[in-house]
């Protein structure tokens, strides 16, 4: 089910019966739809939850992950004390850039699934564009 912006915002609007987490759910698959990672260039995939965010690189022609990366790694938890914060999610990305420039990925498409592309998105997509990526 893919529908156009302006579609989205009539259900969004008109029909008050639509759940928030339904109209998510219906705005990422019609983002989805536009954005494909390939071997080429893979999909750079981000999730933020209240307290934690987590991007992972995702190849769609195998279904495989490549890279994950998240504030509750080991190593970012020592130096960060709380994964909430903007400074966090620029350090997200810019270890994910690392990781992925050992394994020869230099250009990716950015995927922001249903969030703004502002705040702790930004910051990470900063962070990813500042270790080596190309979006």
């Amino acid at each position: 089910m893919k529908f156009s912006k302006g579609t989205l915002l009539k259900l969004k609007n008109k029909n008050k019966k639509l759940k928030p987490n339904k109209y998510k759910r219906l705005k990422r698959e019609t983002l989805r739809g536009q954005i494909k990672g390939t071997s080429e260039r893979p999909r750079l995939s981000v999730y933020r939850s209240n307290e934690n965010i987590y991007a992972q690189i995702i190849d769609d022609s195998n279904s495989t992950t490549l890279i994950a990366c998240s504030t509750l790694d080991r190593s970012i938890e020592l130096a960060l004390s709380t994964g909430r914060t903007c400074n966090a999610s620029r350090l997200i990305g810019e270890k994910l850039a690392e990781l992925s420039i050992k394994k020869n990925i230099k250009k990716i498409v950015f995927d922001r699934g249903p969030y703004l592309y502002h705040g702790r998105i930004k910051a990470l997509a900063d962070g990813a564009r500042a270790g080596g990526l190309q979006f």
